[in-house]
């Protein structure tokens, strides 16, 4: 089996393309060439670069920027299939607005490292993508469509960029998955109705639309029906191979919720893969954001469908850039300082009166970035919360 090691470093352009490249074994090709039986034995390890770049993927109707999108994956040879990852949506506008795509890092981190090119989707109208949201297509509001139209306006988007990725020398057009939470797991839902060339499955992490946090739907007949229609659509279509994740203390999508979906969504002969995690933390509805607890079950059903392109082997998390740690933290705040740099941007790093450190990442600018540490910071007993460092190359 090939050894690889990834090391990591990072440069951040405001409002430009966001090239991140990790380099390994930079000093292997100045060694002297010695052939050993220890060399034979123990090859050297190969260099590969993981490339993490933001770019706007233009769309039909999506103005003025298109979709924002970040593209994720190892230098490996050879074409690689496709994922997609898309998000859910907050129930507060302004937070909506806020959706930045490196806060799904570390999932599509997870799928790179198993041999996808990974690119995660802002849809229409949320965070910097331009457009109209799929959630003012229909569903809760009365007279503005229903939510099967909702979940169509929501494919359009992944439809796009699937198209668009299908042109990169990197990807496999032939072999394409789709990812998506709440909203966004609803999204792959209507996207199995109609799969477009090439998607091979998709997966649901709490997949629905019209909760409320509090195991009220605003419209849970309206939601039912349109799994019915996808359901007998993807029927039709030969059944995409589906994973379905929920959790027992999901409190915008409860067990009894998400059960009546999956019973609509089979009733004309659709199938799926429907699983019940356990409780998670204190809403189970974000089981996605803990990639320990479905990691498993996801290798589990993509080994099922042949589509882990490398096998049981998983490439090495890419380590920090060899930066040193600002004047004032302790040899005990290396691990933290590690989290911290391989923090996607925008990020700070805040410590309070006593010396405790507090990390703000994925923020959708530095501003926000910087107020998400303090408050986690004041929020955690700090009373005097000062900025130690903050995103590499950004004032």
């Amino acid at each position: 089996m090939q050894k690889y090691q990834v090391l990591f470093c990072s440069s951040v352009v405001p409002g430009v393309l966001v090239i991140l490249g990790a380099f390994s074994l930079a000093a292997a090709a100045q060694a002297p060439a010695v052939a050993s039986n220890a060399a034979q034995a123990n090859p050297p390890q190969q260099a590969i670069r993981l490339v993490q770049k933001e770019m706007f993927v233009p769309a039909a109707g999506v103005f003025p920027n298109g979709l924002d999108v970040l593209e994720i994956h190892f230098t490996l040879p050879g074409k690689h299939p496709l994922v997609l990852l898309t998000h859910g949506t907050a129930a507060d506008p302004q937070e909506r607005m806020h959706v930045t795509p490196w806060a799904q890092l570390p999932q599509a981190l997870w799928f790179a490292r198993r041999g996808y090119v990974a690119m995660v989707v802002v849809r229409a109208g949320y965070g910097k993508s331009g457009g109209k949201q799929d959630s003012l297509s229909g569903g809760c509001r009365s007279g503005r469509g229903s939510f099967d139209e909702a979940g169509e306006a929501s494919t359009v988007d992944l439809r796009s960029v699937i198209k668009f990725a299908q042109g990169l020398p990197e990807v496999d057009t032939g072999t394409v998955l789709s990812v998506g939470v709440s909203t966004g797991g609803f999204a792959q839902v209507a996207l199995s109705a109609d799969p477009p060339p090439g998607l091979k499955a998709a997966i649901s992490f709490a997949g629905g639309r019209g909760g409320d946090g509090h195991e009220n739907n605003c419209n849970l007949p309206g939601v039912i029906d349109a799994f019915r229609i996808f359901g007998k659509s993807a029927h039709k279509h030969g059944d995409l191979p589906m994973l379905w994740i929920y959790s027992q203390n999901d409190h915008w999508f409860p067990p009894a919720m998400a059960q009546q979906f999956q019973a609509a969504y089979t009733k004309n002969g659709a199938t799926d893969q429907f699983v019940m995690a356990p409780p998670d933390g204190a809403d189970g509805h974000h089981l996605y954001g803990h990639i320990a607890a479905w990691s498993d079950t996801v290798e589990t059903f993509l080994k099922a469908q042949n589509l882990l392109p490398l096998g049981d082997q998983v490439l090495p998390a890419p380590e920090p850039p060899d930066l040193p740690m600002p004047a004032g933290l302790k040899a005990s705040d290396a691990e933290t300082w590690k989290h911290f740099l391989l923090a996607p941007p925008y990020k700070t790093l805040v410590a309070d009166e006593n010396g405790k450190l507090w990390i703000g990442g994925a923020g959708f600018d530095q501003s926000l970035a910087d107020d998400q540490a303090r408050d986690r910071c004041k929020t955690g007993g700090g009373k005097s919360c000062t900025i130690v460092a903050r995103t590499p190359g950004v004032k």
